[in-house]
């Protein structure tokens, strides 16, 4: 819920809500945009910074709760009421953007860190990310389903003062983030049966992320289909409000997607307990394909629309929690060709990745809703046919080149399958790196 309402809706926050003219839209979207791919590369140290960290409490928990408090703080900023204009506004903001980013990003690598180190069975991290990336994705979908219903809601509870209704949800969203991770705090016991190691220093940083090739062909994959993906859903509003014609279907439409992407969650483990991944990735890339081919092609109907809409987010569902377990499985793979197991190093590409396609995608959609006209349209009447066809281009077309690239990286590429992954895991086992 937290990182769907920032990298999803602040952009909409800022065009429909605040309504931010041509010119300080590009000021603030390429303020989101730069800084979002500066700050993706601030991940490795905070990796780095983990790896080395030895508590009572041990290494993950202490981060995950600064961070969470940290980057709750400064999305309260971000959606507040500041009574600031111009360039101070864009600085303000620009701060409290940059703070929130790399507090998130300190929580995130924290949390996600500790699936491979609750067991090396690809099995068992099969179904505990698929049970994780549930929950991501029902906290996901509770905001896509109900941000424009409950702010329009709220809105007209406050008088029409939308600014309060968004900071409103904002400030309900937050709480919720730092409850709910509170369970994993308390909830979660650390596994502590890989061989205690020396402090990582900086130097190793660059040698476990560019010495570990699995790792970085991993990342050149996700990061191409985290470009498409991010892309296509920040379009998700601006589409049904301006090509649609009806905003308040997006809650709809939303609606069996969410529906869609958990069930596609929930058969994972059985599937790929069934098929190989590299079977299930390419079975879920001709979903994704055909999702875009109908939605690019669809009349402005809801049966086809939300037809295409099921085949690409069920393909989506299937490659996330395929790249979660294919960084993981990096994680064995470095320490057995570089002596050294790094978790959260490595795990920091997850956030790195997610920051550098919503970088990318706040970019794509900024520079459309200039060109295309469509920031100064007050409805879909206002929007001409070009403008409609460049922003399904650049939600559709352009996803779906990044999403291929990024499969064709993977076949060609990547090669830690079952078998290998074994091997690896028994060799460290016989190393005694792993008891």
């Amino acid at each position: 819920m937290f990182y769907s309402m920032e990298s999803m809706y602040l952009l909409f926050f800022l065009t429909e809500v605040r309504s931010l003219d041509d010119r300080m839209l590009a000021l603030v979207g390429g303020v989101l945009t730069v800084l979002r791919i500066l700050d993706a590369f601030n991940d490795p140290i905070t990796g780095v910074i983990i790896d080395n960290t030895h508590t009572r409490w041990g290494k993950f928990k202490p981060w995950m709760v600064i961070g969470a408090l940290v980057s709750s703080v400064c999305m309260l900023m971000l959606f507040a009421d500041l009574p600031l204009t111009g360039g101070a506004y864009v600085a303000v903001f620009a701060a409290c953007y940059i703070l929130w980013d790399i507090s998130y990003g300190v929580n995130d690598i924290a949390y996600w860190t500790q699936l491979p180190a609750l067991s090396v069975n690809q099995r068992q991290r099969e179904s505990m990310g698929a049970f994780a990336r549930i929950c991501a994705n029902v906290g996901m979908y509770a905001v896509v389903v109900g941000i424009l219903p409950v702010t329009g809601a709220l809105t007209e509870a406050f008088g029409g003062n939308g600014q309060r209704a968004w900071f409103t949800l904002a400030a309900a969203v937050c709480t919720l983030m730092i409850a709910f991770q509170l369970i994993t705090v308390f909830g979660v016991k650390e596994t502590r049966s890989f061989k205690e190691e020396e402090s990582t220093s900086l130097r190793d940083m660059v040698r476990v992320l560019f010495g570990n090739d699995q790792l970085m062909w991993t990342t050149v994959s996700m990061a191409l289909f985290m470009i498409g993906y991010c892309t296509t859903t920040s379009f998700g509003t601006y589409y049904f409000k301006y090509a649609y014609g009806d905003e308040s279907m997006y809650s709809v439409f939303a609606g069996v997607l969410g529906v869609s992407q958990l069930a596609a969650l929930a058969v994972f483990p059985k599937i790929a307990a069934k098929i190989s991944r590299k079977k299930l990735y390419s079975i879920a890339t001709l979903l994704v394909a055909a999702g875009y081919g109908i939605f690019f092609f669809s009349p402005m109907h809801m049966v086809p629309i939300a037809a295409a809409g099921v085949l690409l987010f069920v393909g989506q569902a299937f490659i996330q929690t395929l790249m979660l377990m294919f960084l993981a499985d990096t994680i064995e793979y470095g320490q057995w060709k570089l002596g050294k197991r790094n978790d959260s190093i490595t795990f920091s590409i997850q956030p790195l990745i997610n920051k550098l396609g919503a970088a990318i995608a706040t970019g794509v959609v900024t520079l459309t809703l200039i060109v295309s006209g469509i920031n100064r349209a007050e409805s879909a009447a206002d929007v001409t046919a070009q403008g409609l066809l460049i922003m399904k281009l650049a939600m559709m077309a352009l996803p779906l080149l990044a999403i291929g690239a990024g499969y064709w990286v993977y076949l060609r590429r990547y090669r830690i399958d079952a078998e290998l992954y074994e091997e690896i895991v028994q060799h460290l086992k016989e190393r005694g790196d792993i008891t």
